[in-house]
């Protein structure tokens, strides 16, 4: 923790201390002798399913069946042992595993054999772990488990003997006993909401778990309070959580409705705000803008989601408690994120991204961020999470937040964010000929004592954006001469953008899938074209370019760039600095 505020030190060692303190609980009834008061004393019956809204894929079936097991990246074959004894390859697939979400598949396909595979499988998880297992019964996995039962119990229980129905309701009972001790333990954010809607689930679902309905309500109730913002976002900032929660919070209120119970006005309010931010972030071709941990969009999902969505209404422009900018002109979006990094304790996949933006025209990504991938996450989370890894200025290659990145307290905290901008502040202008968003973070104050102002005027046209990037010295007109000032200015193309540099190394032409061509022009600035990489391809990670312009704040306060639809003559040519479109910066 060298080199830490004191301020940022107290951050780290309160979290440290509530984890602590969890773990020590979780440790605590994970006692053999504390579990034995988890056995149920009598069976109970289900009484609906809730639906299941991830996508399934009957032709994985017959590879579960055979003894192939594929998660997040990763393939186990079983070769006739019990998928629960094999080691894991990965914490990921581990999960995946222990969470049971493959069940769907085995519904898919719909067939005698695959409800029995199904049946024989619960069957041995129950036998081999259902007793107790170090990381099948986290809460976090648990949750996901017994949602999977409850959602599939049509496949497992469907001509069930009478024995293995007690079996199944036995543990199902047992298990959620288990999570309404240990909810609370599961990670901050989607983990904890996930863990309060299967406990909600169950209160709805389980013939003797009524009695604990208002008590789960109320924990439910008061996390979405917590977590979903009152602009429809999410607290930890990134897109993929309002995905991953409304798969569970829609087939909640519909179980509601099956049973005949109304659903607390918190859960039908918070569906409301953010059924308009997912249209939010959402590019023309169905894609998510790639923030903050954003992976790859899954269209079948998100066609599922948006079919809940009544009020089909345009999407926001500005989101403010989100920290979200969205310009719209002709064909032509921009999104830009204009907040500060989430709490510590919620920053653990957040990135450095603070005045990054992506660009899109009709159909056609152009300007994007690296994004996650859909799997092997790990391996490129630090990665992904840098700064230089999305569409804004770096200042000497260094991220706008700090991660903690070593030191003993890395095992128990991970990586959250632990200092960033603080003071981020955006203004947006609408006028007869552009829309102007101006914005300023403060995340390189501190260490090089420079704040970073961007300004974006979109052309109404939807033909041109103008963007402006100024380094303004908070030690008066200049920055010091001590410190770095070196500085890049990045533009991640989409795989698809093909990218050459012009014969006078002021600008580059890009060709788009469509056949249009759009020119970035640095004026009298040079760019350079370098490698990249689009990491939530739908096939994986995929090599693409970016566009960047290198340096000296102390020499170059204001660097100009444009990029505009060639078929409008707005190509340009080299100016000298001082001739560009006038984009005034001062702090909004």
């Amino acid at each position: 923790m060298a080199g830490l505020s004191i301020g940022e030190r107290a951050k780290l060692l309160l979290l440290l201390g509530r984890r602590t303190l969890r773990m020590a609980a979780g440790r605590l009834r994970g006692h053999p002798f504390i579990r034995m008061s988890f056995i149920p004393r009598k069976a109970e019956r289900l009484l609906i399913a809730p639906q299941d809204l991830r996508t399934a894929d009957g032709t994985r079936a017959s590879e579960i069946y055979a003894g192939r097991f594929a998660f997040s990246g990763k393939v186990v074959i079983s070769d006739g042992r019990s998928p629960f004894e094999v080691v894991p390859p990965s914490d990921e697939w581990a999960a995946a595993l222990l969470g049971f979400g493959w069940l769907r598949h085995l519904r898919a396909a719909e067939s005698g054999i695959t409800r029995a595979n199904a049946r024989a499988l619960v069957d041995e998880w129950i036998s081999v772990q259902g007793s107790w297992d170090a990381v099948g019964w986290q809460p976090e996995i648990l949750a996901r488990r017994i949602t999977s039962w409850l959602s599939q119990a049509p496949l497992i229980l469907h001509d069930a003997d009478d024995a293995f129905y007690r079996r199944f309701l036995r543990s199902l009972v047992r298990q959620v006993r288990y999570l309404r001790h240990t909810a609370l333990e599961a990670r901050e954010g989607v983990p904890r909401m996930q863990a309060l809607v299967a406990l909600t689930y169950a209160a709805l679902c389980m013939s003797g778990q009524a009695r604990h309905m208002r008590s789960a309500v109320k924990q439910l109730v008061a996390e979405i309070d917590s977590q979903i913002l009152p602009d429809g976002g999410h607290i930890s900032r990134n897109p993929g959580a309002l995905i991953e929660l409304l798969l569970d919070l829609l087939p909640l209120r519909h179980a509601f409705a099956a049973r005949n119970i109304a659903p607390p006005p918190q859960l039908n309010n918070a569906i409301d705000r953010m059924m308009p931010m997912m249209r939010f972030f959402r590019h023309g071709d169905g894609n998510f803008a790639h923030f903050n941990g954003m992976g790859p969009t899954l269209p079948d999902v998100m066609a599922t989601i948006l079919a809940y969505d009544d009020a089909r209404g345009a999407p926001l422009s500005n989101a403010p408690h989100s920290g979200y900018q969205r310009a719209e002109a002709g064909e032509m979006l921009l999104l830009l994120d204009a907040g500060a990094p989430p709490p510590i304790n919620l920053s653990q996949e957040a990135h450095a991204g603070t005045l990054a933006f992506e660009m899109s025209h009709g159909l056609q990504r152009i300007i994007v961020n690296c994004g996650l991938p859909g799997t092997n996450k790990e391996a490129w989370r630090q990665v992904a999470r840098a700064t230089a890894a999305h569409s804004t200025v770096v200042f000497n290659d260094t991220s706008s937040a700090r991660f903690l990145e070593s030191g003993s307290f890395k095992r128990l905290l991970g990586t959250p964010i632990v200092s960033g901008p603080k003071d981020v502040q955006v203004s947006r202008e609408e006028r007869g000929d552009a829309i102007i968003l101006r914005a300023s973070h403060d995340g390189y104050a501190d260490r090089f004592k420079v704040v970073h102002q961007r300004a974006l005027k979109l052309a109404l046209d939807g033909h041109r954006l103008d963007g402006e990037d100024l380094f303004v010295s908070t030690d008066g007109d200049m920055i010091p001469q001590d410190i770095a000032d070196e500085f890049a200015v990045r533009f991640h193309l989409h795989p698809s953008v093909k990218a050459n540099k012009l014969t006078d190394g002021h600008g580059a032409m890009l060709v788009l899938p469509n056949r249009a061509a759009w020119t970035f022009n640095g004026y009298e600035d040079r760019v350079e074209i370098e490698e990249s990489v689009y990491l939530p391809g739908s096939d994986g990670p995929r090599r693409t370019v970016q566009i960047v312009i290198y340096g000296r704040a102390r020499k170059i306060l204001r660097i100009h760039w444009s990029l505009s639809l060639a078929a409008a003559g707005s190509a340009g040519g080299t100016r000298r600095r001082g001739e560009e479109p006038e984009l005034p910066l001062a702090a909004p």
